[in-house]
């Protein structure tokens, strides 16, 4: 029995004060504060006075970290996740950008095998696949020569039980209806992104079973008031909840600002789409194909397209309590409970309820992070 005592716990739908949370078998077992929830006797005791205490988080885009490259060696899942807990992250989705196929085969055989022998980390939940079905006018920092349009024949081994959790691709592209029914139809979430798509056409993917949006704004039209497109879509439709790169860099902090008081915790996620170069010192790095010029605080190709970023989950957290000025307990949610609805892991993961996972991190009152736990086990900091 592990017993997390003392700390403020946010569930997140709650905050207890001088909080214990009791987890057994890699479960949580209760929730609530002293005395009512009492330490057991011989329970294992992390004393998280002074902390907070809360979910772990999900981060569902993450391209590679600490010098490894998802899209070049797809193998290097397993050693990014053994590092993402010093960011608080408990689970994520390893993400695949524009490539052969057969790139995509490798990731979903790297998670099929399962985790090394002895591995402690965080837990890939499945694959990202941004791409290939992407629209060339707005590819980024994907290898146009690995564009293709969408064809079910091309996805046909893609499933939730074939390690394909999420896909991203553009809903006005010839094919793509077909193709988001036939994946959604075998348990996967499917994004809107990398498109240029017309607000009609979004509504057209939402209805085929679009349910997600990448990376808000970027690689994406412009906002306008009487052509409000894709980001008008995803912004005014209940049914997508929306990815966000909360850096100041992907968007202005004014515009972090006003999509939170659009959409608000319920449907707004926050990823990093990070990349090689987190963990790393600034130089240049890969992102697929691609070598990318990395600084403080940004990573871009050479003419200045951004690919990818330096952020990480917990620095997201503090943006967007500061950038947007919303409450603790609000923006753990988007990292939390609101991820784990997006993939179908709600009631399993992103809360600290009885029965769901283990997955908790203590963060200090500046919101650094200083333990995370997986599973009912520590993986980074003090135990």
């Amino acid at each position: 029995m592990l017993a997390i005592a003392n700390g403020t716990v946010y569930t997140p739908e709650s905050r207890i004060d001088h909080g214990v949370v009791l987890a057994d078998a890699g479960r949580i077992v209760a929730v609530g504060a002293r005395p009512q929830v009492a330490v057991p006797p011989g329970a294992r005791v992390i004393d998280a006075g002074g902390l907070v205490v809360a979910p772990g988080l999900i981060d569902l885009q993450v391209n590679g970290a600490f010098g490894n490259d998802f899209t070049d060696d797809p193998k290097t899942i397993w050693k990014v996740a053994a590092g993402l807990p010093r960011y608080g992250v408990t689970s994520f989705l390893p993400t695949i950008i524009t490539s052969p196929l057969s790139k995509i085969a490798e990731g979903q055989d790297a998670l099929i095998n399962g985790r090394p022998s002895g591995f402690r980390g965080s837990v890939p939940l499945g694959l990202h696949a941004e791409g290939p079905f992407l629209n060339p006018q707005k590819k980024g920092a994907h290898n146009a020569a690995y564009l293709r349009r969408p064809d079910v024949d091309d996805v046909a081994r893609w499933s939730r039980d074939r390690g394909i959790r999420m896909v991203t691709l553009a809903p006005e592209l010839p094919g793509a209806l077909g193709v988001i029914e036939a994946l959604c139809s075998r348990g996967v979430l499917v994004s809107a992104g990398h498109s240029i798509a017309t607000y009609e056409q979004s509504l057209e993917g939402f209805d085929a079973g679009i349910r997600y949006g990448t990376h808000l704004f970027n690689a994406m039209p412009p906002f306008l008031h009487r052509e409000p497109a894709l980001p008008g879509a995803l912004l005014t439709d209940p049914r997508p909840v929306v990815g966000f790169i909360a850096d100041g860099i992907h968007t202005h902090p004014s515009v972090v600002r006003l999509v939170w008081q659009a959409l608000g915790p319920a449907r707004l996620n926050l990823v990093t789409d990070c990349m090689a170069a987190v963990g790393m010192p600034p130089g240049i790095h890969r992102l697929g194909d691609y070598a990318v010029i990395v600084d403080e605080k940004s990573a871009r190709l050479p003419p200045g397209t951004l690919a990818g970023s330096v952020l990480t989950l917990d620095q997201a957290l503090r943006n967007l309590v500061s950038m947007a000025g919303c409450s603790l307990d609000q923006a753990l949610a988007t990292m939390t409970t609101t991820a784990a609805r997006a993939i179908g892991e709600e009631g399993t993961r992103g809360r600290l309820a009885p029965g769901c996972v283990a997955d908790v991190v203590l963060l200090s009152p500046d919101l650094g992070v200083r333990t995370t736990i997986v599973g009912g086990e520590v993986a980074y900091g003090a135990g």
